[in-house]
């Protein structure tokens, strides 16, 4: 029943329009959307094409394995893929510089500061003098978040406040695990890993925004795509945002559509399935309007004073169209 009801949702809208094209003989668009194989965007992927959702909005979307986020950004420029998800710092900085990429949101998802349960650790002032480990490098967004935050709640940057330990993701958490590292700092999806294996959430990055004067969690990351492009074929942009929003309505209310999805999200217990599944759901936006892009823009702001130029490039303010105007996600 709830499947029923999620895949009705917008049905005779989008049943009208794609019935009105294939009458007028409209071309079907063909949108090559860059995935990796580990990624949560391959469990949208699926769910799109099992439901026939790009068919039903007008275009086919083929997808373009690609071995990691550097490689869908060199695919992205190269032009072997239309669309490909990544954060609008990148496509800011890329504007800046002359491009013409563009930004929709995709997902609220953000990590968080894990601690192991015998740490001794109970607040983030508990961290002084520990090893961290943090994912993603020295500027990462997050990261750079947490020190901003770390300066008002505590007085002091936590680059020189704890020991960071910069490593990849996944081993991160096998140190964690391993009792090597008291706390890290990860994405979500190995965030969720971490609590499903009885690791505590210290505190994630949606709290530390409040502190600093930014009242709505920004988008994390979204659809970047070439502004060219999508002005060139229409159809297609609007065919693959629809596609995407009707797969992720299903996710957010049908457990059965997860149940299909549980041999790509390599979950180890239920419990990891559970956590993996209620993260995703918690990311999904429920829209972006002009307070979210102030929220952007004030992040940014604190974003290109810690990281400066190996973050955000020459550019100290978030570049003019970077988020794609859309009426609704």
């Amino acid at each position: 029943m709830l499947r029923r009801r999620a895949l009705g949702l917008g049905l005779s809208a989008a049943a009208g329009l794609w019935l009105a094209r294939a009458s007028a003989g409209a071309r079907e668009a063909v949108v090559r959307v860059g995935t990796l194989s580990f990624g949560t965007l391959a469990w949208e992927m699926d769910v799109i094409k099992r439901h026939r959702l790009d068919a039903r909005h007008g275009v086919t979307i083929r997808t373009v394995d690609l071995a990691g986020k550097d490689a869908a950004a060199v695919g992205l420029q190269a032009g072997s893929v239309d669309a490909i998800i990544t954060d609008w710092l990148w496509v800011s900085r890329q504007r800046a510089a002359g491009a013409d990429y563009a930004f929709v949101p995709h997902s609220l998802a953000a990590g968080a500061i894990y601690v192991r349960p015998d740490s001794g650790i109970a607040t983030l002032a508990g961290l002084k003098g520990k090893r961290l480990g943090v994912a993603g490098g020295p500027v990462d967004k997050s990261w750079l978040i947490f020190r901003a935050y770390g300066e008002k709640a505590l007085g002091g940057d936590l680059a020189r406040l704890v020991e960071p330990v910069y490593a990849a993701p996944p081993l991160l958490n096998q140190l964690m695990l391993k009792g090597e590292l008291p706390a890290v700092l990860n994405f979500w999806p190995y965030g969720a890993r971490l609590q499903a294996a009885g690791m505590r959430a210290l505190m994630s990055l949606a709290e530390a925004f409040p502190a600093l004067g930014i009242a709505r969690v920004p988008p994390i990351v979204g659809w970047v795509f070439s502004e060219g492009w999508a002005k060139a074929d229409p159809q297609a942009l609007e065919g693959l945002l629809a596609a995407s929003r009707e797969a992720d309505m299903l996710l957010l209310h049908d457990d059965a559509e997860w149940e299909t999805l549980r041999p790509l999200m390599h979950a180890e217990d239920e419990a990891t399935f559970t956590a993996l599944r209620d993260g995703y759901r918690r990311g999904i936006p429920a829209g972006f309007g002009p307070a979210d892009l102030a929220a952007a823009k004030a992040t940014f702001a604190i974003l290109a004073a810690l990281g400066g130029k190996a973050l955000v490039g020459e550019s100290r303010t978030l570049a003019p169209g970077t988020f794609w105007p859309t009426p609704a996600l």
